[in-house]
């Protein structure tokens, strides 16, 4: 998806060349500003939403059926179908839903296109400006999907019907599932010396002293030095329970009282923590953080490094097992609770101990892909995922599936997971086109040429 913006702005002018001087409709429009194109419900679609959901979807390079001004109109009429329903069955979207939404959705559109700032020159706006423009539309996605999740809560597959399905189709529909792997990781975190810590420690008493004498906003300083990916929000973590923090973090963060002050420092298992207060709802509270982890010196990761080679070759002379090394040895608890084994939740609905090669870390992947089952890995550093800190590991190689053509046997939930998401769309065009036949439409006669996915919106 790395594709030069400059591709990006060449196709949208292309696309908009072509609307205006080979579309009839621009051509017989040339003064109006904006124009309503479809009614769905009462509620009504724009032209320029559209316009605008194009320049989403070309910055995206999300695929698209068909022309674009019939494919985006009927998508926009498909969320109103979806929203009426929302009203029905009173969905509710939380800020904090909507926040961590166009979030994710800015990390992957700036990893497509290169970098933030091809980004904003794309747009023409800042990075601020464009998840203000991007909420309204996260808040609808997420709605629509609780809409869909209530339609299908009750669809599954049953092993009969798996089995089913797949021995109908044909040989050469059958999918082919790639390369997996089930591995076992033993990680430790480097030592960090006292020095290191307590240099991390007064970075954040003086950002603490300066928001508390009110010379500098904590969401600036947030901004720029905190570790944690709500520096993008200023810190900001949104309202969340006790449960959702750390002990250690929510201890503090639950007792704030004053928004003005700073809380003490803190430590957890992602690094050192100050605290501020926003606001408190019942039960909940929403802050503001910064973190910084204190860094290992290269010294220091040497000897994670040769502590680590030890262990693997004690576990070679089977003085130890790899269960029991992850046990005695290994500093991370997910998975020392799990005898090291890693767990893939990268799947959607299920976790499994298989992955593909790219859904392991990086370092993982390039470590384990030579080995044989029952080998271990060189001690290598790696980025953790959970606590972004730099830690050493050891990966050992438990079994290899090499990629083949799908069976019900060996990749049974993979197949199920196939069949249950054909019988959810099943249900989801059928809701549809029933939607349809009792919501009021009414599309703009210039625009009722199109080959539209559903037959049911210009009614006769």
């Amino acid at each position: 998806m790395k594709i030069r913006i400059a591709v990006y702005m060449i196709a949208l002018l292309s696309l908009m060349q072509s609307f205006v001087f080979t579309n009839p409709l621009a051509a017989q429009n040339d003064n109006v500003i904006d124009e309503v194109v479809w009614v769905v419900g009462g509620e009504p679609i724009l032209k320029s939403e559209v316009e605008s959901r194009l320049k989403d979807f070309l910055s995206e390079e999300t695929k698209m059926e068909g022309d674009p001004y019939c494919f985006i109109p009927e998508q926009l009429a498909i969320e109103k179908l979806y929203l009426d329903q929302a009203k029905l069955d009173s969905i509710e979207v939380s800020d904090q839903e909507v926040i961590e939404r166009v979030e994710y959705r800015l990390n992957e559109v700036i990893r497509g296109v290169g970098s933030a700032e091809k980004l904003e020159q794309y747009y023409g706006m800042t990075l601020n400006q464009i998840k203000e423009k991007w909420r309204p539309q996260a808040r609808t996605m997420i709605t629509i999907t609780k809409v869909q999740d209530n339609l299908v809560k009750n669809v599954n597959a049953t092993p009969s019907e798996v089995r089913r399905y797949f021995s109908k189709l044909p040989a050469d529909s059958i999918p082919f599932i790639p390369t997996q792997v089930e591995a076992q990781i033993l990680i430790v975190e480097p030592m960090v010396s006292a020095e290191e810590i307590e240099s991390v420690k007064s970075r954040l008493r003086e950002f603490a002293d300066r928001v508390n004498k009110g010379e500098t906003e904590f969401s600036t300083l947030a901004t720029l030095y905190s570790e944690d990916g709500s520096s993008r929000r200023g810190g900001e973590l949104g309202f969340k329970g006790k449960g959702e923090f750390v002990p250690e973090f929510a201890e503090v963060a639950f007792n704030l009282t004053d928004p003005k002050r700073v809380s003490k420092i803190v430590k957890s298992e992602f690094g050192y923590h100050i605290i501020q207060l926003i606001e408190k709802r019942g039960d909940r509270v929403n802050c503001r953080h910064i973190l910084i982890n204190p860094v290992p010196s290269n010294s220091e990761i040497g000897a994670a490094l040769i502590r680590l080679d030890s262990i693997s070759t004690a576990i070679k002379k089977n003085e130890l097992s790899f269960e029991q090394a992850v046990m005695y040895f290994s500093t991370d608890k997910a998975t020392r609770s799990n005898r090291g084994n890693m767990a893939n939740s990268l799947q959607g609905a299920y976790s499994t101990s298989r992955f593909k090669l790219d859904e392991l870390p990086p370092e993982v992947g390039k470590s384990i892909v030579s080995l044989k089952e029952g080998e271990l890995s060189k001690p290598f550093l790696m980025i953790d995922r959970a606590s972004n800190k730099k830690v050493c590991a050891i990966v050992r190689l438990k079994k290899r599936i090499e990629g083949h053509v799908a069976n019900t046997g060996e990749d049974f939930q993979e197949l199920k997971g196939i069949v249950e998401m054909a019988k959810k769309d099943k249900v989801l065009r059928k809701w549809i086109s029933e939607k349809q036949k009792s919501t009021y439409v009414r599309i703009n006669e210039k625009w009722k040429k199109c080959d539209f996915q559903y037959k049911g919106w210009v009614k006769e």
